[in-house]
């Protein structure tokens, strides 16, 4: 091991908060928690999801032998949001990370789960990309911080350690990874939550305060795969969807002239290179998962941890004639891989069809672990799901996202949508005349607004009326 990561483990494992007031047990039998967060990873590029190429059999494992959400989406399909979603359980109009923008302060008031389990004895780490913010430091709840600086670096990155900045020499995911093996392998008598948060699947760019992107210091640009991965898919056929490439026609939103922009067209498709680099960065990812269950399993603890696998936001290659972005409400960005393994509660080969939020994760790991969610969360706990149940469940839920000036093609595109079983509605906040409706029954690829098509009035005017409720049931 080098020299340098070998001293920062040693600080790094014996870092820890304060004890509890009652020191806990050591047959304290609550499960652990192990949460993995993807960056930009797509719901169908994994090998589960029945992707012809993709290799990633540590993820498939834990679908396999637990929960894998067939219908899992993100409520705000960008970075910093997304983020904050999973840990309050709250939509971005009440955590305050409205946005990839400095919000440094406002993310260390954050009511996270891992810090009410932190305050009932869990010992609890946070590991990799926090990325609200480009501050590093530690937040509250977390006994063991390894945090990076905004984007992080797919290289040689640099970590804050428990409030101490460090160096370290590899690649970012396995360094990642080492931490994590480490934690887990920690001696201690209290449950333990890990909370993994990857750098990839995402471009090596650094993150500037007003959200914007610049170089990356190492120099190095793009999709970086592990070494060892490098080129693994480069002969292989890169799957597209039926609406990639297609240049919408009836979008006022997207086809507005914006600047010196050039119209939309089939030049935004995602480059075969780029998409194998991405899948590539995904091997080191599924190799982490593979390392950290193995040490839980040499615990003996595996059937005692409920391991997630989750990602933030979905990726465009093109469809829509968008490429390498998300943030709009179109099924691409909004759709996540989600699987939760726990055989205590879960069934291996269940597959639940209920639309499951980023939302739901927060109560989910708090009642799963003996606590009861405070009243105030938007999300609902999965647990009845879990369970095998059909519990009474939601039928629509609510996306936002707010304008910024960061990606041109969408400047000024706010929103705020509905998508119930059939049908989406898309209300932009800061443009007239161009909302968006989708049947998404008869249009599953989302190629026809019918905002427009008068047999749609009904629908419309119900789809903006649930649109006004779920805004206030939130508020």
């Amino acid at each position: 091991m080098n020299r340098i990561i070998g001293l920062v483990l040693a600080g790094f494992l014996t870092a820890c908060s304060s004890p509890p007031d009652e020191p806990l047990v050591v047959n304290d039998t609550r499960p652990n928690i192990v949460f993995v967060l993807v960056d930009d990873l797509r719901w169908d590029e994994i090998g589960v999801a029945g992707h012809p190429y993709v290799e990633t059999p540590h993820i498939d494992r834990i679908a396999k032998e637990g929960a894998w959400f067939q219908r899992a989406f993100t409520t705000t399909p960008l970075c910093s949001p997304a983020r904050a979603t999973f840990l309050t359980g709250l939509y971005p109009h009440t955590n305050g990370i409205t946005d990839n923008l400095a919000r440094n302060e406002q993310s260390h008031k954050l009511e996270t789960f891992p810090k009410m389990l932190n305050a009932v004895g869990y010992d609890t780490a946070f590991i990799g990309k926090w990325h609200m913010g480009n501050d590093d430091s530690p937040r509250p709840g977390f006994s063991t911080w390894a945090g990076m600086k905004g984007q992080g670096e797919a290289l040689n990155p640099e970590l804050n350690i428990n409030g101490t900045r460090q160096p370290f020499d590899g690649y970012v995911t396995d360094i990642l990874t080492d931490l994590s093996v480490d934690f887990v392998a920690k001696p201690r008598q209290a449950p333990f939550l890990l909370y993994v948060s990857h750098k990839a699947m995402h471009p090596n760019i650094t993150q500037l305060d007003d959200g914007s992107s610049a170089a990356s210091p190492s120099g190095v640009p793009g999709f970086i795969p592990a070494e060892r991965h490098k080129g693994r898919y480069a002969q292989k056929p890169v799957m597209r969807r039926p609406n990639s490439g297609i240049v919408p026609d009836d979008r006022p939103a997207l086809m507005r002239p914006i600047g010196d922009l050039p119209p939309l067209s089939e030049a935004t498709v995602t480059p075969e290179q780029t998409i194998h680099q991405r899948q590539e960065m995904l091997l080191g990812v599924d190799d982490s998962v593979g390392r950290i269950v193995a040490a839980i399993d040499e615990l003996g603890q595996l059937d005692n941890t409920i391991v997630v696998v989750t990602s933030d936001h979905g990726f465009w290659y093109g469809e829509h004639g968008l490429s390498n972005e998300r943030r709009l409400s179109y099924e691409e960005a909004l759709r996540i891989p989600m699987m939760i393994r726990y055989p205590d509660r879960v069934s291996a080969g269940l597959r639940p069809t209920q639309m499951v939020l980023s939302i739901d994760i927060a109560p989910t790991m708090l009642e799963l672990a003996g606590v009861t969610p405070p009243d105030n969360l938007h999300g609902m706990s999965l647990a009845p799901i879990l369970d095998g149940g059909n519990p009474e469940w939601r039928s629509s839920f609510l996306v936002e996202y707010y304008s910024d000036t960061v990606f041109e093609r969408i400047f000024k595109m706010g929103y705020k949508a509905v998508r119930t079983d059939r049908y989406k509605y898309i209300q932009y906040v800061d443009l007239a005349g161009m909302n968006e409706l989708y049947d998404l029954s008869a249009d599953p690829y989302e190629l026809r607004n019918v905002i427009n098509d008068s047999r749609y009035a009904e629908t419309l005017t119900e789809m903006q009326a649930e649109l006004e409720r779920l805004l206030d049931v939130t508020s």
